[in-house]
């Protein structure tokens, strides 16, 4: 029988809670759903008020993954949504993920949490920049620390704030908050980020996605910054073959990183984490610091 659970006065049908989804470490659905409830409250004061797309893994991260932006089937009524206008349907809507109840019935569904970078309301006007550091083998992490810590001064030169997090795969998250700005001129103003670090670090950046340029090389991958992209939600778990989480960090920890595994986060080590140093990734919920292209 699937056991109910009762979160914040909604009944919620958790089912096959002892399923083993990431073999390599056994960790279970319920596990995957624990994780979810310690960390809710940093990562809904990220997800707030934004349209919410999934990368469903109900099988694991071997099985079947697929990709959805429109409510899966079974909604609850109750689960919040918000127009999302695409071409090829005007009317489309996409979840929010507004509350622990709708945050563990997502968790329930088995996803990864990906969100623009504008809030529900307001598409396509930006409130914060993305830059994904994705290294080409053999570079690894240690490639995208040196590439990061370039970007970082760079950005404050011209006035802005940037935060490092764990990609949850092979490599960084940079982020920047803006003053809500049109999603076309973040993108531009990322795009000529990322070409001056490849004139400035030739041996290191390219900012083309094409394979032939990335071996031993970060691409800076700027295009997140279009209107129609997301990017994975700080504090998600990444459908990889360990419970790996997309992971703030300190640009200490991004400047002493020595090996790949310094920057490797599985869920157990998250709240461990938070206890300690907060949500590192809190000032870009602070409007007060928003910066604002120049």
């Amino acid at each position: 029988m699937t056991p109910i659970t009762m979160v914040e006065g909604r009944r919620l049908a958790l089912s096959n809670l002892d399923k083993v989804l990431y073999p390599e470490t056994g960790f279970t659905k319920g596990e995957v759903l624990h994780y979810y409830a310690t960390v809710a409250g940093p990562l809904l004061a990220h997800v707030h008020d934004r349209p919410m797309s999934f990368l469903r893994y109900p099988d694991g991260p071997d099985g079947q993954l697929f990709f959805t932006k429109n409510p899966p089937p079974g909604t609850p009524d109750w689960v919040r949504t918000t127009p999302v206008p695409r071409s090829e349907d005007p009317r489309a809507e996409q979840v929010v993920v507004a509350d622990l109840a709708s945050l563990m019935w997502a968790a329930n569904l088995v996803v990864e949490f990906h969100t623009p970078q504008w809030p529900a309301g307001a598409p396509a006007l930006a409130d914060r920049m993305i830059l994904d550091l994705d290294p080409g083998p053999p570079a690894t992490v240690l490639e995208c620390c040196a590439a990061a810590l370039w970007l970082r001064d760079r950005l404050a030169a011209d006035g802005l704030d940037a935060y490092a997090k764990t990609s949850g795969s092979k490599g960084l998250h940079l982020a920047a908050p803006l003053e809500p700005t049109p999603s076309e001129q973040v993108a531009a103003y990322a795009k000529s980020l990322a070409q001056e670090a490849e004139r400035a670090l030739p041996g290191l950046v390219v900012h083309r996605m094409n394979k032939s340029l990335r071996p031993g090389k970060v691409f800076v991958d700027h295009s997140q910054n279009a209107a129609a992209k997301t990017t994975a939600a700080p504090y998600t778990l990444r459908a990889r073959t360990l419970p790996t989480v997309s992971t703030p960090v300190s640009w200490a920890e991004v400047q002493n990183c020595r090996t790949p595994a310094d920057l490797v986060f599985l869920a157990d080590d998250v709240p461990p984490r938070l206890a300690r140093d907060g949500d590192l990734f809190g000032p870009l919920t602070d409007p007060g610091r928003a910066g604002r292209l120049p």
